[in-house]
């Protein structure tokens, strides 16, 4: 299996333009600091921590350009148009044939290079795996890429409790591995457990 890439989506980090449920839940400001750090930190902790390159798939496109605002990382490549599933499924199968992309958000402050590890050495057995969240959804979605999986995200309903059973209907004839789940933050409850595990 060729070394593999691990991408982190990220929006740019702007005050008022990420984590927008958290922000309804403990302001704009306490939200966009909790996006940053936790963007800055994942990518400094999982660059160059393990055989993979470590790239950022970021949005809006025209944001490519500000090197500055983005941590270092091998690269950065665009989300490009569409929905959500879109633009993960065209992250997941940039790469060559062969080549396995594992994908994650960039709200996970739990995450360690041990979970990547995982999930890599999931995909040299399987077509795909996936980090289940708590929520119902998943933090980590990975692909082997040794052949084409079509409409992998079709008719997922997203931010529900069922996006993780949607996607994997999706998957039914192919080997799927999942591994450690882990909690996002998107709301205030979320943030507030984090904040007290760490105080």
């Amino acid at each position: 299996m060729r070394q593999g890439i691990l991408l982190i989506m990220a929006k740019a980090p702007r005050i008022g333009a990420v984590k927008t449920r958290l922000a309804r839940d403990i302001g704009i400001l306490k939200a966009w600091q909790f996006y940053r750090r936790t963007l800055f930190a994942t990518a400094r902790r999982l660059h160059d921590a393990g055989h993979w390159h470590t790239w950022i798939q970021v949005t809006p496109d025209r944001d490519l350009s500000s090197v500055g605002q983005w941590p270092r990382t091998t690269g950065l490549i665009t989300q490009g148009p569409g929905g959500i599933g879109a633009r993960m499924e065209r992250g997941l199968t940039a790469a060559y044939r062969g080549v396995p992309v594992v994908l994650i958000g960039s709200d996970i402050p739990g995450v360690t290079a041990q979970h990547i590890r995982r999930a890599f050495a999931a995909l040299k057995r399987c077509d795909a795996v996936f980090g289940p969240a708590r929520d119902g959804g998943y933090w980590l979605v990975g692909f082997a890429n040794r052949r084409p999986i079509r409409t992998p995200f079709a008719n997922v309903r997203w931010s529900t409790a069922h996006a993780l059973n949607d996607t994997l209907a999706n998957f039914r004839f192919r080997r799927v591995a999942l591994v450690d789940t882990l909690q996002d933050v998107d709301e205030g409850d979320a943030y507030r457990r984090l904040h007290r595990t760490h105080t």
